[in-house]
């Protein structure tokens, strides 16, 4: 009595989860691939931004031929003459 019904035939609702399961990693592939060369694309245009704005490099010879400024100190600012305080003008 009790098993002599058949079961429910189910197949077409696990054919259906494959297909989703399989379309939704599909989805999640190409969005991969999509943010992969879009990440290439940025990468070069920084690289040719950066190429762009560094100076050319500079020969040795004109390195060793100018003298490096000398920094002035604040000690030195210190030793000069003290500023005169200003007066102030008022007007009647």
């Amino acid at each position: 009595m009790f098993l002599q019904d058949a079961p429910p035939d189910t197949s077409s609702y696990m054919i259906a989860g494959y297909v989703v399961f399989f379309l939704v990693t599909a989805i999640y592939l190409f969005s991969f691939f999509v943010r992969s060369h879009n990440l290439k694309q940025d990468l070069n245009a920084l690289e040719n931004m950066k190429e762009e704005s560094a100076p050319p490099p500079a020969r040795e010879e004109t390195k060793a031929a100018a003298p490096k400024p000398k920094a002035k100190s604040t000690a030195s600012k210190a030793k000069s003459k003290p500023r005169q305080a200003k007066k102030k003008v008022t007007k009647k």
